[in-house]
């Protein structure tokens, strides 16, 4: 049986991250979650270089992408991934506090999979999680030649 591809949250916020973690938590998924901080952390991530050189090879099932992070912001992240031909069919769900219809705009023409407003309260925050993670990480079927396998 193939092993679970991980799911990548990149979130500066470490309120943030503890609340997903949790709300991933009660999923029940199998999947394990890598957690970065900023923009050139998540670029690294991808590009298995620096800290994140020795990482497994493979694909996130999903990246959860904040919009406002330190060193690079989630739009030049996503702009940087959907323009790579080796990483654009990564989903990518921008997971964000911002409901200005700019950033919604721009990350849809960058090519987000999905924009997540995050609500407030951790119920309605834990549910929205709940969704999120269960559609990109079990129900959502990748593109041919991107099975899920590999654990990274």
């Amino acid at each position: 049986m193939s092993e679970l591809k991980r799911i990548l949250l990149v979130e500066d916020s470490d309120n943030d991250v503890q609340l997903t973690l949790a709300a991933l938590e009660e999923t029940h998924l199998a999947n394990e979650v890598d957690v970065v901080t900023d923009g050139q952390q998540a670029l690294d991530y991808l590009y298995r270089r620096g800290t994140h050189g020795e990482r497994v090879p493979g694909h996130p099932a999903v990246v959860l992408l904040d919009l406002k992070l330190p060193k690079l912001n989630g739009l030049e992240v996503l702009a940087q991934l959907k323009g790579d031909p080796d990483l654009r069919q990564i989903p990518v769900v921008m997971l964000t506090s911002s409901r200005e219809e700019p950033d919604l705009a721009r990350a849809y023409s960058l090519g987000v999979n999905a924009y997540v407003v995050k609500p407030v309260g951790f119920d309605a925050f834990s549910s929205a999680l709940r969704e999120l993670g269960l559609f990109w990480a079990i129900l959502n079927q990748p593109p041919p030649g991107t099975v899920r396998k590999g654990g990274g």
